[in-house]
């Protein structure tokens, strides 16, 4: 059984820096049992993206502590654990795997949220072009199966350079491009959201290889396009 969902439990109702302190040794055993888990994900996650062998557990593991310097809200920690799986790193600006736990609240997830201007250019030329390779992403009956579809802030109206009646129009409306399935608590106590995660880190790979191919400046022939 994963002790997780009781510490993280706890530390929702006393989040503050005394019972953190207090509890310093068991957020440090939960942590290391998250540690655990998150190589074995990164491990055979590495067989689909092999840059990922690169990585130690700490290199994709959020830290538990909030940047509270703009938020209105003060509570110091974050009250899940969270880890994030880039093949070029997790300040990248490309696609990745986001795994989180929280009671009540756990799921997994990819792609990309909000990108900047210039890579929501890119990926939105890439639909232009290839929308159809999209589509046939979000409609593939494995897809469907685990993701209600692509989820993502949109635009009241077309973007700038597309038409309102473009095929694609709904695609390229999108400011974020993620996908995401819960997982129930049952399953991050018994540590089955392992093999939930790895499937559907399997299944949102072509949606993240459409993304990568997008933002990545791509040569040719004429040079750099």
């Amino acid at each position: 059984m994963r002790p997780f969902l009781k510490f993280l439990s706890s530390l929702a109702e006393n989040n503050n820096k005394e019972w953190m302190d207090a509890n310093r040794d068991w957020y440090q055993e939960t942590r290391q049992e998250f540690l655990k888990d998150v190589e074995v994900i990164l491990k055979k996650l590495s067989e689909l993206e092999p840059e990922l062998s690169a990585f130690k557990p700490k290199d994709c593991v959020f830290r538990q502590n909030r940047d509270i310097r703009f938020s209105a809200n003060k509570d110091p920690y974050k009250t899940n654990f969270g880890a994030y799986f880039s093949p070029k790193g997790k300040k990248s600006p490309g696609p990745g795997y986001y795994l989180q736990i929280q009671p009540g609240n756990s799921f997994f997830a990819g792609g990309i949220w909000m990108p900047e201007a210039e890579n929501l250019k890119k990926i939105r030329r890439e639909i232009d072009y290839s929308g159809t390779e999209l589509e046939k992403i979000e409609h593939s009956a494995e897809f469907k199966k685990l993701f209600s579809g692509i989820e993502g802030e949109k635009l009241k109206t077309s973007p700038r350079d597309y038409e309102a009646d473009h095929p694609y129009i709904e695609y390229l409306r999108l400011k974020s491009f993620t996908v995401s399935h819960p997982i129930a608590d049952k399953d991050v106590n018994s540590g089955n959201f392992i093999n939930l995660a790895l499937d559907g880190f399997s299944v949102m790979k072509p949606f993240n290889d459409f993304l990568a191919k997008a933002i990545e400046d791509v040569e040719d022939g004429s040079g750099i396009l």
